[in-house]
């Protein structure tokens, strides 16, 4: 399998939206938008964050084939890492081998995760990668509709 990642093109936003809208993953990511199925707001998130510089969005493509996003921002002064996986395709160590080149693309140090304390295999998936827990608080997870605890993450 060759795993690499490119900049997000208009092309791709039909399929993030559907997988950012599946509810198995919504509930694992829990920190999403209000309303998953509301593609005007998917739409303005995304053309926010493609007019930062700053931001690095990119997508995970599996053997040439479109499986998920990768991105790199900066937070309340702390520069954090997100990815999702196509739902599925999970399993499969796509989101791992990801993590890996975002962190090449991204040298900066340190970098933070954040992940839903139920969302074990993206923790799993963070250690692999060389993060470690540094903290954890509770907050609103709009997907999710109520307050979920959160592991943060961090790699020096």
């Amino acid at each position: 399998m060759t795993t690499r990642l490119r900049p997000l093109s208009d092309a791709d936003l039909d399929a993030v939206f559907r997988w950012e809208r599946d509810p198995a993953a919504v509930a694992m990511a829990a920190f999403t938008r209000a309303d998953p199925d509301d593609r005007p707001a998917s739409d303005e998130h995304y053309a926010r964050v493609r007019s930062d510089p700053a931001n690095l969005l990119l997508v995970v493509e599996e053997d040439g084939e479109l499986v998920g996003t990768a991105s790199s921002f900066t937070m309340e002064g702390d520069r954090e890492i997100s990815y999702w996986i196509d739902p599925a395709r999970w399993g499969r160590g796509i989101a791992s081998r990801a993590v890996a080149l975002l962190l090449e693309a991204d040298t900066t140090r340190p970098l933070h995760a954040r992940v839903a304390a139920h969302n074990l295999a993206s923790a799993a998936v963070l250690r692999k990668a060389g993060f470690r827990e540094v903290g954890a608080e509770r907050s609103w997870a709009a997907g999710l509709g109520r307050e979920v605890d959160e592991r943060i993450h961090r790699l020096d």
